[in-house]
C-alpha cells in the first residue's frame, strides 16, 4: 500500500514509518522544510497545504503532528501554539483526503479526550472530559470531518513509554540521581503504552477495514501514578521517597501538570482487544523491561 504519513520525524512517526517500510509498504514523509530524500514532499497547511500528486493511488493518510505537550509552561501563547500545530494540518489534510479519494484517515489524538476518570475506567464510547486538553482533543478529532466518506479514525493515544526520549527520557535522569517519586497522593490512575505496541496498533488498525472512529491507543493495565513512580526506580535501582506535593507540582510546572499527572486516566483500549489485537507489552513491568528503564 501506498502510505503517506505526516508527522513524521516524532517518536511515533519515526518508528512507524520504519515498520512500514520493513513490511513492504510505499511510505512518503511529509515534511515541512527542505526535502531531503526521495520519499519527501514537502507541504505547508497555512499556505499551500499538499501538493495534489502527492496523494495520487495513496491507499491511506497519517497525521501524526503536533508540538509536544511538554516542551513548555502552558502559557496562553503555548497553548494556542499546541492547538495550531494540530487543528489546522488535520483539517487540512481531511480535506485533501476527500479531494483526492483517499478511502483510509488516521489522525493522531490523545487519552487527554477523557479529561479526570478518577477511578472508572472508560473505553472509547464515554465522553469529553473537562480540562484543556480535553478541549484540545475535542476540538482536534472535529478536524477530521473534512475528510468524507473516508474511513476516519482517531488516536486517542496514552503516554508513550519508549527506549529513548518520550516521557521516560524525561524522568529517568530525576530518578537515576535519586530525585524520582510520586506527584500528588500517587492515587490517580496512569494510563500508557510501549512505543512497539503503539506503532502495531496503528497498523492494527490501518490494516483492518472494519475499525473506524475513536480507538484507544493504552495498554491493558493501568496502574496508580504511584506504583508507576515505584516500579520505574526499582528498575533504576533508585529509591522512590521524594513525594512531590500537588501544590508545588502546579508551582514548578502550572497547568501542564495537573492535565499530564494529577489527572487520573484510567482508560482501557477496548476497540483494540475486540478486534483480536494483541499486546507486546501488556503490563508495566514488561513495558519498563522493553525499554531498559
Amino acid at each position: 500500500m501506498h502510505i503517506v504519513v505526516a508527522g513524521s520525524s516524532g517518536l511515533i512517526g519515526s518508528a512507524l514509518v520504519e515498520s512500514l517500510g520493513r513490511a513492504g509498504h510505499r511510505v512518503t514523509r511529509l515534511v515541512r522544510d527542505r526535502v531531503t530524500g526521495a520519499d519527501q514532499v514537502r507541504w505547508d497547511p497555512e499556505t499551500f497545504g499538499v501538493p495534489p500528486a502527492a496523494l495520487t493511488d495513496v491507499g491511506a493518510v497519517i497525521s501524526m503532528g503536533g508540538k509536544n505537550l511538554g516542551n513548555g509552561r502552558w502559557s496562553g501563547s503555548f497553548k494556542q501554539q499546541l492547538r495550531d500545530s494540530r487543528i489546522t494540518p488535520t483539517a487540512v489534510l481531511a480535506e485533501a483526503v476527500h479531494d483526492a479519494g483517499v478511502p483510509t484517515f488516521l489522525s493522531a489524538s490523545a487519552t487527554g479526550f477523557y479529561g479526570d476518570t478518577g477511578d472508572v475506567a472508560v473505553t472509547e464510547s464515554a465522553g469529553p472530559g473537562s480540562g484543556f486538553l480535553a478541549s484540545l482533543a475535542v476540538d482536534w478529532e472535529a478536524a477530521t470531518v473534512g475528510a468524507g466518506d473516508a474511513r476516519v479514525a482517531v488516536l486517542r493515544t496514552a503516554p508513550v513509554l519508549a527506549r529513548n526520549g518520550g516521557m521516560l527520557g524525561r524522568l529517568r535522569p530525576l530518578y537515576r540521581l535519586g530525585l524520582g517519586g510520586p506527584i500528588g497522593d500517587g492515587q490517580q490512575f496512569f494510563s500508557w503504552i510501549s512505543l512497539p505496541d503503539t506503532v502495531n496498533a496503528l497498523i492494527h488498525v490501518l490494516t483492518n477495514d472494519t475499525i473506524s472512529g475513536p480507538v484507544n491507543l493504552a495498554a491493558p493495565q493501568q496502574v496508580r501514578y504511584g506504583d508507576f513512580s515505584e516500579q520505574l526506580a526499582r528498575r533504576l535501582r533508585r529509591p522512590s521517597l521524594l513525594r512531590v506535593p500537588a501544590p508545588l507540582a502546579r508551582f514548578a510546572a502550572g497547568e501542564l501538570v495537573d492535565d499530564l499527572v494529577l489527572t487520573s486516566s484510567r482508560v482501557e483500549p477496548a476497540v483494540l482487544t475486540d478486534t483480536g489485537f494483541v499486546f507486546a507489552h501488556p503490563t508495566l513491568p514488561a513495558a519498563l523491561e522493553y525499554s531498559g528503564a
